[in-house]
């Protein structure tokens, strides 16, 4: 990966679209899973989403190879997809941008009324 690719964010365009042929060779119901696992992880990405590529590639990974053993999505992830993605993400409480967002937010605010109040 050169400069330009990291600064555009075309290598991660290019990673996607491998993900999505990849799970578009996946039967109905892992295909689902992943839209669902999609949906459940991006909230614990960063700016650029960079972070989540090697879990969504382990997580599609995991599907393919489920897939192709012949298992349902429900023997594999059980009934808690969120649940799934958190661990993925770092266990539950794992922070989410969200939540670095709002410490920023808070450290910013308390750095401007300290200065107000000293």
């Amino acid at each position: 990966m050169n400069l330009w690719e990291t600064v555009t964010g075309s290598d991660l365009t290019r990673e996607w679209k491998a993900f999505e042929a990849r799970a578009a060779k996946l039967p109905a119901d892992h295909r689902a899973a992943w839209e669902e696992i999609k949906g459940h992880l991006f909230p614990y990405g960063d700016f650029t989403g960079r972070n989540l590529m090697p879990i969504l590639d382990s997580a599609l990974g995991l599907l393919e190879e489920t897939a192709s053993d012949g298992q349902s999505i429900h023997e594999v992830l059980g009934d808690d997809i969120k649940g799934f993605c958190a661990a993925l993400a770092g266990g539950e409480g794992a922070r989410s941008h969200r939540d670095r967002w709002r410490e920023q937010l808070n450290r910013n605010v308390a750095k401007k009324l300290g200065r107000l109040g000293g």
